[in-house]
């Protein structure tokens, strides 16, 4: 199975009810993990064009936030449509259980002992003062994250998030995680591969 973990950064000046209003972002960068290779890469908006037919070629997404957040967001940038991609949203996944939301940093530094290297808000400001690079590197970075954090349910059916003072555990599901993938494409390819 090849599986892509993905996020994506990007910029706004828009809020809507103290959320990012996925209908005015600006993507400023992709980056992925690609199971079949290992590698760890990044993607311009003006090298999209070179991401399509890796995602295109994916079994599943793994992402953060992706089903509400990356999906939409890459989806306003792509020519056909990537939702009939499988996809798992590990802050989905960790919401059904808890019936809350958690950060990737919390569940990072609480399950693997590390955390992020800044937030969302200060790569909007890198990439303001021109520093593409350090935004990049700032995305692979949080797709290390989560797709350690991906392993980690995978190897242990668990994942842990402080709350308060305590470190707490949230038990997952992952049995169906890795599900057989059907033997018919459920994508109508876009482009060509």
């Amino acid at each position: 199975m090849r599986a892509i973990t993905f996020d994506i950064e990007s910029i706004s000046d828009s809020m809507v009810r103290g959320r990012i209003d996925v209908t005015e972002q600006e993507l400023t960068v992709v980056a992925i993990h690609d199971s079949e290779t290992g590698e760890f890469s990044s993607y311009f908006k003006e090298d999209l064009p070179r991401l399509w037919p890796v995602l295109e070629r994916a079994d599943m997404l793994i992402g953060f936030n992706s089903d509400a957040f990356d999906i939409p967001l890459l989806n306003r940038y792509y020519p056909g449509d990537l939702s009939p991609i499988r996809s798992l949203d590990l802050l989905a996944e960790v919401q059904k259980v808890l019936g809350r939301r958690i950060r990737l940093q919390s569940l990072a530094e609480a399950t693997l002992g590390k955390g992020k290297k800044g937030d969302g808000l200060l790569a909007g400001e890198w990439w303001r003062e021109g520093k593409k690079d350090k935004v990049a590197q700032y995305c692979i970075e949080d797709v290390r994250l989560t797709r350690a954090l991906y392993d980690h349910a995978m190897a242990h059916g668990v994942l842990k998030y402080k709350d308060l003072r305590d470190i707490r555990d949230i038990k997952l599901d992952t049995s169906h995680w890795n599900g057989a993938i059907s033997a018919t494409p459920t994508m109508t390819h876009a482009l060509p591969l």
